[in-house]
């Protein structure tokens, strides 16, 4: 029996998502930008799940642009907003964990000219919004934070940050990460006080290829890819179709059981630190009040690699972080006051309202039984 738990890297797509994108490929197959019946038709989808994505985040359509993914619309927040209000204000802010996606971007930017302040957690391990607030000045042009971190689950102070950052310097551009939190909690625009908000649709039950930036009305974003002025020149390019028409039905199935999905993932993390607690040398590394969907932990003294083979063999699938890390420490652990031989034993496990208690029991008693096999 597979036994996957590893939805922070990706999700299996819903059939809705897979019906939909199957009929973009196969009926509403034109290109969107043709003037012909078989690109209005193909237009009047990605209108349709544009449409869908606003509605749930409380926009307006226009305000949504289409992209590859989550890590295009990282970079194209933070360079094209950098680029169209950066030419005075050479100041950015970002937390210490971001994905790498945000994090590398910022220190290319870096090394174009611009001061970037990471801002790390405090002593107790817990990100305070005045910390960032005091991080800005009238020389920010950009200030960028991940609403729920992707290999601990810890949810940071979004709202409090960017409504204070607001309130103090009113023309600065806030941009949020929102990939592991997007249809898990509770995401919308206007109460984030948030200007640009990246989102992905295979973290959903999309498909793979396929993000959106919320751009707010008003603000500029200069584009990175540039071409043939699809996505009203922000971002050029033939639009992905059959993956937009997945993303679309994904959050249409999603939106009406936000609440009912995060209390029986809640449960779930109950039942499985319940388990954990019974297994010697297991520490849980993420915050008990962070999203259930990721819950870290660490078999100390057990190398994350070696047990992740040994989890393998089972087909019980987990990761031992971020999946764009392959593998190797982000240092996001190490922020959080997570280091040594504690952060090498550390294991991701992420789940959907999917995943059943069964399942964690076959994981749990897999891991005690590598515990006691494997040396180190």
């Amino acid at each position: 029996m597979e036994v996957y738990l590893d939805n922070a890297a990706t999700t299996k797509p819903c059939p809705e998502a897979v019906e939909a994108a199957v009929s973009a490929m196969t009926v509403n197959y034109g290109n969107p930008s043709s003037l012909h019946r078989a690109g209005l038709n193909a237009q009047l989808v990605v209108d349709g799940a544009r449409k869908a994505i606003a509605d749930s985040i409380g926009a307006d359509k226009e305000c949504i642009y289409f992209t590859s993914g989550a890590t295009e619309s990282n970079n194209l927040a933070l360079r094209g907003a950098s680029a169209a209000y950066g030419r005075k204000a050479k100041k950015i802010v970002i937390s210490a964990v971001e994905h790498a996606s945000v994090e590398e971007t910022a220190a290319d930017l870096e090394k174009k000219g611009f001061e970037i302040v990471r801002v790390s957690p405090r002593e107790d391990g817990r990100f305070y919004a005045a910390d960032f607030v005091n991080a800005c000045g009238e020389d920010t042009c950009l200030i960028s934070m991940m609403y729920v971190n992707n290999e601990t689950g810890y949810i940071l102070p979004v709202k409090e940050t960017f409504s204070a950052v607001k309130r103090r310097y009113p023309n600065m551009i806030t941009h949020t990460d929102c990939v592991q939190a997007y249809m898990k909690l509770p995401v919308k625009a206007s109460a984030l006080c948030a200007d640009l908000i990246s989102l992905s649709g295979h973290k959903i039950h999309g498909g793979k290829g396929v993000g959106a930036l919320y751009i707010k009305k008003g603000v500029r974003v200069l584009p990175v890819i540039t071409g043939g002025k699809q996505e009203k020149g922000i971002r050029s390019g033939t639009e992905s179709v059959p993956m937009i028409a997945a993303f679309g039905a994904a959050v249409k199935k999603l939106v009406p059981a936000i609440t009912e999905r995060y209390e029986k993932v809640g449960g779930l993390k109950k039942y499985l630190l319940d388990k954990l607690s019974g297994i010697e040398g297991v520490v849980v590394n993420s915050p008990e009040d962070g999203s259930p969907y990721v819950v870290n932990i660490s078999a100390v003294g057990k190398r994350s690699e070696i047990m992740l083979h040994f989890l393998e063999s089972k087909e019980i699938y987990v990761s031992s972080g971020s999946a764009c890390s392959k593998g190797q420490q982000s240092g996001v652990l190490g922020q959080f006051g997570i280091r040594d031989k504690r952060a090498d034993s550390a294991l991701r496990i992420s789940m959907t309202a999917e995943t059943t208690e069964a399942e964690l029991d076959i994981f749990c008693e897999a891991l005690h039984e590598g515990i006691e096999k494997i040396r180190g």
